[in-house]
């Protein structure tokens, strides 16, 4: 069984659920406080182990790449001007790992966006992280599917229950009564009705996929609105026996979701020990006037 060094960050997104703000800039550039989207989900792939990342682009996501590379006339100004804290924040986002990117030339879909990033993978196991789902750093998201993945051989999904008036937001796993930890996915449904879903059981942006999921992609027709689904690959797995569905039990927070968001960078920051007692006391007071 192969290590899995590589992980795939799809970022070809137009982000319309946040226009105006993304009309010039990309969705995955919003910050948390005061760091993307993006690069939260980048450390979480390298605090799992992950080395080399691929992501995959679109037309005006140059801020991307530019946020990860090196800047040089920031690092200047900021050396000349002795903010060492700075100089010191700045150049480690550009040392984080190694960044290979590719262009999805037209948006047909997630498993076209994966696809997109066959020939830089290659014949090896990847992590799959999708952008809008944001896990608290204190418990790793990846961790459990990478176990899942090098207990079993087979691809794995990440998995949280979820509301049944929600999983027509979803894919949806199939789940035995009584499941203990780890288990095999006979079904996966995208978005179903909840009287049709097979559980409550949602895939929630984060896989271990083994290459063979590449060949699925590439013999697939257009689904729903012309576009390539990766459910619709993950469910060939699935009748193959080659797919397992693992929980995550960190919290997520669904920044693609603009009440989510909010409540995303409100969390964020009470974290945070230079924020924390004084944002506090602000939503304290904040509070008293609602």
């Amino acid at each position: 069984m192969k290590t899995l060094r590589k992980a795939v960050i799809p970022v070809a997104g137009l982000g319309t659920r946040f226009l105006p703000a993304t009309k010039a800039q990309p969705k995955e550039m919003l910050p948390l406080v005061d760091t993307p989207v993006i690069q939260y989900v980048v450390e979480e792939a390298i605090r799992a182990g992950v080395e080399s990342l691929v992501l995959v682009t679109g037309r005006g996501k140059a801020a991307i790449e530019n946020h990860f590379d090196i800047s040089f006339e920031l690092e200047d100004t900021l050396r000349r001007r002795g903010k060492q804290e700075d100089l010191d924040l700045v150049r480690g986002i550009s040392h984080l790992a190694q960044f290979a990117y590719v262009r999805q030339g037209e948006p047909l879909g997630l498993g076209h966006a994966v696809l997109c990033a066959r020939h830089a993978v290659g014949d090896e196991p990847f992590a799959l992280l999708l952008g809008d789902d944001v896990f608290d750093e204190r418990d790793s998201a990846l961790d459990a599917l990478i176990a899942a993945y090098h207990s079993t051989g087979k691809s794995v999904v990440g998995v949280q229950e979820v509301p049944l008036e929600h999983v027509s937001r979803y894919g949806i796993v199939s789940a035995p009564e009584g499941h203990h930890g780890t288990w095999k996915v006979t079904s996966i449904v995208e978005k179903p009705q909840p009287s049709e879903a097979p559980s409550r059981w949602a895939v929630v942006g984060r896989y271990v996929l083994e290459p063979r999921v590449f060949d699925h992609l590439a013999a697939l027709e257009p689904g729903v609105g012309g576009e390539y689904q990766l459910t619709d690959a993950l469910a060939i797995l699935a009748r193959e026996g080659r797919l397992v569905a693992a929980p995550i039990p960190a919290k997520r927070y669904d920044t693609g979701n603009k009440l989510d968001y909010l409540k995303a960078n409100v969390e964020f920051a009470l974290k945070r020990e230079d924020l924390r007692e004084d944002f506090a006391a602000y939503l304290k007071e904040l509070s008293r006037g609602l």
